[in-house]
């Protein structure tokens, strides 16, 4: 029988990362200047692998193959195959990330033959000055947006949300215009799909001394030029209760905090459940057996393991629960 997995962390040092990931989520071995961990992934050339259990050292891949439907469920392996169909990141953004947008399924499998990116974040810790954009200021067409980028004034036209909070949540459907503020650590949950188009970059350069490379063509015909009056996720924050943060196509996501014992069942989703402690540690029994999980960690519970208990370590502990809904 399949129990709960851990994996390697894949750290991923990128020109505006910082030290967060390993001063504020106990990651040990870190390269410098980290931008992101990536806890759980099945893109091709960046597997996680197992480490904990008789599956150690095996990748996600390689354990799909194997148990399939015990793994994932009956509907997500029916939908995916052998790709596992999240990607669960850390991102720390020590310096302003590019503004960039990912692009719809169907647009991704024409132009790359892989999935859309639609993702969320949830904000672990933000500086005093941090922002976050998301979308755009005011209502604007196709060629509005091109005017402004051949002037170079496309940042007048992004929505910049501040006083940035921990608990904050920005929900990034594919073609939404985005980019993490300085000073940002998030959890980041998403399709997987490793397809970025950029569109500005702050006029940065690379190690080399290079302009960074722009994709505006690309971009262009993947936004979404929609205006929204908000773009900020509310949900309910109540203790020892999973509350309903993100539920789409993708991914469904509640936040749970508790200080108690909670018993979770997810026998009518199908689906395997995965845990971030973005707080405290704790343990979850299940079979008669327990794992413990540390703050920082990520966990991936299988579709075949239906019924099990969170049990707070701390006072409170709290954690993002992501799982995919099947729906009929």
């Amino acid at each position: 029988m399949l129990y709960p997995l851990k994996f390697h962390p894949i750290y991923k040092p990128k020109l505006w990362g910082g030290q967060k990931i390993a001063e504020k989520l106990n990651k040990e071995n870190i390269p410098p200047h980290c931008g992101e961990s990536w806890e759980i992934s099945g893109v091709s050339d960046n597997l996680s692998i197992v480490s904990n259990g008789f599956l150690a050292g095996n990748s996600i891949q390689e354990i799909l193959e194997v148990y399939m439907a015990d793994l994932v469920g009956k509907a997500n392996y029916e939908k995916f195959g052998n790709e596992f169909p999240l990607l669960i990141k850390y991102i720390d953004a020590s310096q302003q990330l590019s503004v960039q947008v990912h692009p719809m399924d169907e647009l991704a499998k024409k132009r790359h033959h892989a999935y859309g990116k639609t993702e969320m974040w949830y904000v672990i810790e933000a500086e005093q000055d941090s922002t976050i954009i998301t979308g755009f200021n005011r209502e604007l067409s196709k060629h509005d947006f091109v005017e402004h980028l051949n002037n170079n004034q496309v940042t007048d036209l992004l929505n910049i949300e501040t006083n940035i909070q921990r608990g904050d949540v920005f929900y990034i459907p594919a073609g939404r215009i985005h980019s993490i503020g300085k000073g940002v650590l998030l959890a980041e949950i998403q399709q997987t799909s490793d397809i970025t188009y950029r569109i500005f970059d702050w006029n940065r350069k690379d190690l080399d001394g290079n302009p960074r490379e722009l994709h505006w063509e690309l971009a262009i015909d993947a936004i979404n030029f929609e205006h929204f009056s908000s773009y900020k996720t509310p949900y309910d924050k109540n203790t020892n209760t999973a509350n309903k943060v993100i539920n789409s196509p993708y991914f469904t996501t509640n936040y749970l905090p508790f200080n108690k014992p909670v018993e979770r069942s997810f026998f009518e989703e199908d689906s395997f459940v995965i845990y971030m402690a973005v707080s405290g540690n704790f343990t979850i029994e299940y079979d008669k057996k327990e794992i413990t999980v540390l703050h920082g960690e990520t966990i991936l519970i299988p579709a075949e393991i239906t019924d099990f208990k969170l049990i707070p370590l701390d006072s409170i502990v709290e954690v993002l629960e992501i799982y995919i809904t099947n729906e009929d």
